[in-house]
């Protein structure tokens, strides 16, 4: 990420508030925001539009969790949770909320900046996933909608797989649209004419 990056911290304390903000800038150029309490979190977060979160946390509850699912946009940006210890099946919890990172042993000045850089990338790789995996979804779906399509035009004109494949891209090349779309018309109107 470019330019200064915009934190939210989620701390309850204040002095340990004070200490991770003096941390951050102490090892980044960055813009820090404090927020004491998870009540309305998903809202305070967004209101900052923040590049990262960070959540220090002595011992997240189920209600914690939830409200972090809510509120991490864990499509929209990375988070950090650091926790004061391991509690059994919290990390699982954390990573199906949307947490990037869940470091144990609470949150230590000295680790932010590997911890950030870490969350980040790992949310980078994440979202390539996600958008790749959405894009096969849709080309399948086109492909499943371009292959309805030939069907019918197979069976209404007695042609082949290739011929009928022909004729739909002429007639998306003739009316500006993709394959895809013309198909898709294609099968509605099948669909209205039965």
């Amino acid at each position: 990420m470019a330019g200064p990056l915009t934190i939210v911290v989620v701390e309850e304390d204040r002095d340990r508030a004070i200490a991770i903000v003096d941390g951050l800038r102490a090892t980044s150029d960055c813009e820090v925001h404090i927020i004491g309490d998870f009540v309305g979190l998903s809202r305070k977060i967004a209101a900052f539009l923040p590049d990262i979160v960070l959540i220090d946390v002595d011992h997240p509850t189920r209600d914690v969790m939830e409200e972090l699912t809510l509120a991490s946009g864990p499509l929209d940006r990375p988070v950090a949770m650091f926790v004061s210890g391991a509690a059994s099946g919290l990390a699982r919890a954390a990573v199906e909320a949307g947490v990037s990172a869940y470091v144990v042993d609470g949150l230590q000045p000295e680790r932010l900046r590997p911890v950030i850089d870490a969350a980040i990338a790992r949310f980078q790789i994440l979202r390539q996933i996600r958008n790749e995996l959405s894009e096969t979804r849709r080309a399948l779906e086109e492909r499943k909608i371009i292959d309805r399509a030939k069907g019918l035009l197979m069976k209404a004109k007695g042609i082949d797989e290739r011929e009928a494949y022909a004729l739909l891209r002429k007639a998306a090349m003739d009316q500006g649209r993709k394959v895809a779309e013309v198909a898709a018309s294609l099968v509605t109107a099948a669909g209205l004419l039965q």
